[in-house]
């Protein structure tokens, strides 16, 4: 006799459907920003060459052992990707593998949010797969979740571990399991995953003690503080084996690019930062999420598990609040906020539509369709400038930084040079110069100086100490570093290129030390070059910002016709 194999309940398919279909919506959505990988990402792509090589923390072969990234989860799955013959080899299905691949792993981690917003849904809603394609419409609708998940960055990475760790907890408060060893090792390691994949990642950590300590009664205070320092030593073996490689390899307790980037202590400006978030969102969009919130948290039979999943939102709302401002668009460091207020959003208004009358369920969609209508239309807009005009390409970079200054170096017939130049992530992939890297991030020295503010220090290690062969000063750093008001410029470099007015920022441009000029025809040619380039190359980002760049990135290339 042939046994009767049950295949998957309908529910099964009908939650796998769903998340196919969010993964679609979202991945349609991407699409729209083309080949657009933003120049940061470039600095873990070049760290996950450097790794699978097995040359160590390096962001180029022969450049110091420097922890250049803060993301150590998304290099090593990158890394990882790079080993197995997918990422940063050529092309895939005709798109270049270091745009298709982070953004095809960008798409999973949004199918495991999705497929865990699913799993919360299915323990409140009875149409679990039709909140969850509310939850992805949503998010495909949010311009900020869309742009830095698919960025090439680990957003993506980072939101799934948050999402699954508020989906255990409040799964867990829900069948009353939140005192179990289980629920308190797995919110522990999560929350390490969470803290290695971003720095703002550990205040994760403060969930489960948060939660635990919501539902603390002298009865369970025992148990309570036994599976409170459980959770506590889960996260702490992962993230303190990093930690303590960290220290022995670096000498340092936090990433290099944290110390480059002088996070400041909170101050009163601190509390008015998610003021940034409600303005984005609309605040009449918020006023209705905190509206559906508390009646649902008055009347829902779930209200605890519902209090649960406010905690690590507001754990993300701080998180975005405490750091410095981040000077990229579309509010780079919300995407866990943009999730979680999805998933909390759409299971409250599914219980305050649940709980009310017929009456009363048509007023409250078309009250909601009205106030969600004008913020719809800000975020398109917002959607379409930033298409328009998206946050530094990586392309770009490689290209300007990368390519151009590797033409430079062989007009001139230099052999083994250097460059200072603050955008170093395409630079980093296609460049055959030792970059210095003037923001710090991968240059301890510099670093350091950035986080005592002392300016005068970092000119006079840039022109008596390293003193690169090539020099770049544009914008923002001209005038947080002073180098090209510093007399030493003059003295010892000459232009290659200087932007004119109307062309780009007066006084900003290229430079090269004189010493390494073998004569006045060959400085004549690199002029010519850099005059009939470089123009080209800064038009050609505005006006086709999305483009590809070739499909490799590789030191030493100088052909910027690459389709």
């Amino acid at each position: 006799m042939v046994a009767n194999r049950k295949g998957p309940s309908r529910a099964t398919l009908y939650g796998l459907a769903s998340v196919l279909a969010g993964m679609g919506l979202l991945g349609w959505r991407a699409s729209q920003y083309g080949s657009w990988v933003v120049d940061d990402a470039g600095i873990t792509f070049a760290y996950a060459r450097s790794f699978a090589e097995g040359l160590g923390p390096v962001v180029a072969p022969g450049a110091a052992h420097v922890e250049g990234f803060s993301n150590p989860t998304w290099t090593a799955l990158l890394a990882l990707a790079r080993l197995a013959g997918l990422f940063d080899h050529g092309t895939l299905f005709g798109m270049p593998d270091y745009v298709l691949v982070p953004k095809a792993l960008a798409l999973v981690c949004c199918g495991g949010i999705l497929a865990a917003c699913h799993r919360a849904a299915s323990k409140v809603t009875r149409l679990p797969w039709l909140a969850t394609l509310v939850v992805a419409a949503l998010l495909t609708w949010t311009p900020s979740f869309v742009i830095w998940c698919f960025s090439g960055l680990e957003n993506s990475l980072l939101a799934l571990l948050v999402v699954c760790l508020a989906v255990a907890v409040f799964r867990a408060v829900l069948d009353d399991r939140l005192l179990t060893t289980k629920v308190a090792v797995l919110a522990g390691v999560l929350a390490a995953f969470a803290g290695l994949t971003r720095p703002d990642g550990l205040i994760y950590a403060a969930v489960y003690p948060l939660v635990v300590l919501l539902h603390l009664t002298k009865p369970t205070l025992r148990p309570s503080v036994r599976h409170v320092l459980v959770s506590v030593l889960a996260f702490a073996v992962p993230f303190g084996a990093y930690l303590s490689w960290r220290y022995l390899e670096f000498g340092r307790l936090v990433a290099n690019t944290a110390v480059a980037k002088v996070q400041s202590l909170p101050d009163l400006q601190t509390f008015a930062r998610p003021g940034d978030l409600v303005s984005y969102a609309g605040a009449l969009a918020v006023v209705a999420f905190a509206l559906v919130v508390g009646v649902a948290l008055a009347r829902a039979p779930w209200r605890a598990g519902l209090a649960a999943l406010l905690v690590p939102l507001g754990l993300a709302v701080v998180a975005y609040a405490v750091l410095n401002p981040d000077w990229m668009a579309q509010f780079r460091f919300a995407t866990p906020v943009w999730v979680l207020a999805a998933l909390i959003g759409t299971l409250a208004t599914a219980e305050v539509l649940k709980s009310a009358r017929v009456r009363g369920r048509i007023l409250v969609s078309v009250a909601l369709v009205a106030v969600l209508l004008p913020s719809g239309a800000v975020l398109a807009d917002a959607a379409t400038k930033f298409q328009n005009r998206p946050t530094i390409p990586l392309c770009y970079i490689a290209d300007r930084f990368g390519r151009v200054f590797n033409a430079y170096a062989d007009i001139l017939g230099l052999g083994r040079a250097s460059v200072l130049m603050p955008d170093l992530g395409g630079s980093s992939l296609t460049s055959r110069l030792d970059i210095v890297d003037m923001a710090g991030l991968v240059d301890a020295k510099i670093a350091d100086l950035f986080h005592d503010q002392d300016m005068a220090g970092l000119r006079d290690y840039v022109f008596e100490t390293v003193k690169p062969t090539f020099l770049h000063s544009r914008g923002p750093w001209r005038a947080a570093t002073g180098i090209t008001s510093d007399p030493r410029l003059a003295r010892d470099y000459t232009p290659i290129f200087r932007y004119a007015p109307g062309d780009g920022p007066v006084g900003d441009g290229d430079w090269v030390r004189k010493d390494a000029v073998s004569s006045p025809e060959k400085l004549a040619a690199a002029r010519s070059y850099a005059a009939a380039t470089v123009l080209r190359v800064e038009r050609g980002e505005t006006g086709d910002p999305l483009k590809r760049c070739g499909s490799v990135l590789r030191p030493g290339q100088t052909d910027l016709d690459t389709p």
